[in-house]
């Protein structure tokens, strides 16, 4: 079972305000891990809150979800689902990131305007996994 195609979600508070440097060090640190251990997803972040998406293998996210649990950074952990998938979600990013506030990230690599997209109900019923719902929930509070 450890090498499943797995994906695990969470949503966390931060302890301390976490100035625009601070993320960036956090997201470039977030690439590096999750690379070496292929290991895709999503980072969201919204005033004091994360929801981030890990998908690899199930060792390897584990792994890492154990590391963020630890992380003095975050608190308030709650796992939204911890599943194997058939796919990746976000088999083409490293780590998404995005942060849900007035200012200009998208120059930064990995910077996705899903969040922000006006697509078509329609659209987003078609393809509407776990992954995304959750996603959808959390646009919902900005």
């Amino acid at each position: 079972m450890a090498n499943t195609l797995w994906h695990l979600a969470y949503v966390s508070t931060e302890t301390r305000p976490l100035a625009e440097p601070d993320l960036i060090e956090l997201l470039a640190v977030s690439r590096q891990r999750n690379s070496e251990n292929g290991v895709t997803g999503l980072l969201l972040h919204r005033e004091d809150s994360f929801c981030q998406v890990l998908e690899g293998n199930r060792e390897s996210v584990r792994s890492i979800f154990e590391l963020i649990s630890r992380d003095p950074r975050h608190n308030r952990i709650q796992v939204m689902f911890d599943e194997p998938i058939a796919d990746r979600e976000f088999a083409d990013w490293q780590m998404a990131f995005l942060r849900l506030t007035d200012t200009d990230l998208s120059a930064l690599s990995g910077y996705s305007d899903f969040m922000s997209s006006n697509a078509t109900p329609r659209e987003y019923l078609e393809q509407l996994t776990e992954a995304r719902r959750l996603l959808l929930l959390f646009r919902q509070m900005s």
